[in-house]
This record gives C-alpha cells, sequence and structure tokens, in this order.
C-alpha cells in the first residue's frame, strides 16, 4: 500500500513507520526537516501543512495518508506563523484536507483527542474540529481519539512520571477523581495500522483507551507503585489550574505553554472508550500496568530515572 506518514519524527510517528516497513508497504515521512527522520524504510519529503508548500508531491499516488500533527509549542520555536495554536491546527487540517482531497487520498487515519462529556479545553476542542475538517474532505477517514498514551516519548506520560518522580507529596487537583482510560503506545500503533485497511470503520470516530478506566489520581498512584516509590498525597479544593499548570511545567522541566492545555484536557471529563474498537480493528489491548512498566522500561534504555 501507498501510505504517507505526517508527524513522522514524532513519537507515535516514528513507531508507525518503523512497523509499517516492517510490513512492506510503500511508504513516505513527511516533514518539514527531512533530516530529522531517523527511520529506516521509508522515503523522507519536505513538506508543512501550514503552507502547503510540498503537499502534491507527497500525496502524490498516495492511498491512505496518516495525519498525527499536534502544533501546541511556542511559536517561536517551532518557526510557525503567530497565532495560537488552534489556529495553526485549523489551517494545517484545512491545506491538508484539501490536497489529500485533490490527489485522490482514498482515507485519512487522524490520531486525535476524546470529546469531552463536558464544555472542552482548547486542546480537545482543537483536535475535534481538525477531525471535522479532514472527515469532510475525505468522508471514508477515521479518527482514533485517544487521552493519555503510556509510551516512552509520550509527553503527557513523561510528565505524569516526571511529577511522581520529584514531588515528594503529589498535588491532586480538584479534578483528581475524574476517570480516564489511558492507553499504551503500542496498542495505538495497531490500531492506527488497523484502521488503514478495515473497511467497516470508514467514516467513523473511535473512543480508544485501555481496558481499564481509573482515576487521575489512581493514574499517579499506579505509577508510583510500579516505579517503586512511595508518594503521599494532598488533595485540593480548588482547581487553580494554571497555577498547577505551571508549577508541574517547572517540577517536570516542560515547557508551560505545552503543559498548560495538557492540564487543561485533564480536567475536562472524558468519555469511555469505545468497546467495539479493539473488536473492529483486531487488537489484544495491554493492561495499565503492563504498559506503564513496558514505558519505563524503554525509558530506562536512553536514559536512567532518579526515583527507580
Amino acid at each position: 500500500m501507498r501510505i504517507l506518514v505526517t508527524g513522522a519524527s514524532g513519537f507515535i510517528g516514528a513507531g508507525l513507520i518503523a512497523k509499517l516497513a516492517a510490513q512492506g508497504h510503500n511508504l513516505r515521512a513527511l516533514s518539514r526537516d527531512p533530516a530529522r527522520i531517523a527511520v529506516r524504510g521509508a522515503q523522507p519529503v519536505q513538506g508543512d501543512v501550514l503552507t502547503g508548500a510540498g503537499l502534491s508531491t507527497a500525496l502524490r499516488d498516495v492511498e491512505v495518508a496518516y495525519y498525527l500533527i499536534h502544533s501546541m509549542e511556542r511559536t517561536r520555536r517551532s518557526g510557525h506563523p503567530p497565532g495560537a495554536f488552534p489556529e495553526r491546527e485549523r489551517l494545517g487540517a484545512q491545506r491538508f484536507g484539501a490536497a489529500a482531497r485533490r490527489a485522490g487520498v482514498r482515507r485519512i487515519v487522524y490520531l486525535g483527542g476524546p470529546l469531552p462529556t463536558a464544555p472542552a479545553s482548547a486542546h480537545l476542542a482543537s483536535r475535534v474540529e481538525v477531525e471535522q475538517i479532514l472527515m469532510k474532505e475525505i468522508p471514508d477517514s477515521v479518527t482514533l481519539r485517544a487521552s493519555i498514551v503510556i509510551g516512552a516519548g509520550s509527553r503527557s506520560f513523561r510528565l505524569l512520571v516526571r511529577l511522581v518522580e520529584r514531588m515528594p507529596v503529589l498535588a491532586l487537583p480538584a479534578w483528581h477523581a475524574k476517570r480516564v482510560q489511558p492507553i499504551d503506545a503500542r496498542d495505538v500503533t495497531a490500531m492506527l495500522i488497523a484502521a488503514a485497511s478495515v473497511g467497516e470503520v470508514g467514516g467513523l470516530s473511535l473512543e480508544i483507551g485501555g481496558p481499564q478506566a481509573l482515576t487521575y489520581e489512581q493514574v499517579l498512584s499506579r505509577i508510583a507503585e510500579i516505579m517503586l516509590i512511595s508518594r503521599p498525597a494532598l488533595k485540593l479544593s480548588v482547581r487553580m489550574t494554571p497555577i498547577v499548570a505551571r508549577l508541574a511545567a517547572a517540577i517536570a522541566r516542560e515547557d508551560p505553554e505545552l503543559v498548560l492545555p495538557l492540564m487543561e484536557s485533564l480536567s475536562c471529563e472524558m468519555p469511555p472508550a469505545d468497546e467495539c474498537a479493539p473488536l473492529m480493528l483486531g487488537v489484544e489491548m495491554h493492561s495499565f500496568d503492563s504498559a506503564v512498566d513496558h514505558a519505563l522500561g524503554e525509558w530506562e534504555r536512553l536514559e536512567p530515572l532518579a526515583a527507580r
């Protein structure tokens, strides 16, 4: 199959390319800087969804395109034109979707975020808008909506691990009791691959998640237990998301402009995962503990974790 992967230099994109290449697909990998694409098996193609440069070449004769682009990084670091990330997300999706339609792409597979049961954060609302744009252009497209992805390169997972590792007391915001279904990155990759060819999922948006629904307090507690450390919890009665986000960013040494939208998303009530998704896509799910243990093992192959 002729496939284009955008976001190829990212955590999910790099792993996806490796798996698709092993299956013998004809792959292209789109990046503003092709030199950043270190995964073998894909032809690097220079292009930019925001300007539209290179898209017609990248999408020529492509059957399935993966859209794995999320523009939450600081503008001055990213090289993007001025504007908030929802505007960049919208513009990128519009130009990519239109180019894919003109090129005759059969299906776009998009990894988005969950559709909250309460008012969405700017981050999650942007993900849903991108989904709608892409699926309007290519109606047979598929969206997989995931919340927290458990993997060594996942920014949200790394943030949680760093907080557990570096905070002697876990300060839990008022939304600590809300439930989420974290999903193993290996399962996300398997679902993305299956979504390219399973006919029954065409035109669908699937909420995907692991087999266990956990509160954020339980997520942090289980991560701490698997890391073999003890962390007492302090439950806050107020939300204070902007303050907590900036504190968390400082502790984890992360970009506050990334952490704030993530924290706002965590405070939303997430829908349950679609129980039919693993069956429709033929994926056997890993447990939360298995996902965390595997991710930490992969992480430690590259750098030590002080708490371990």
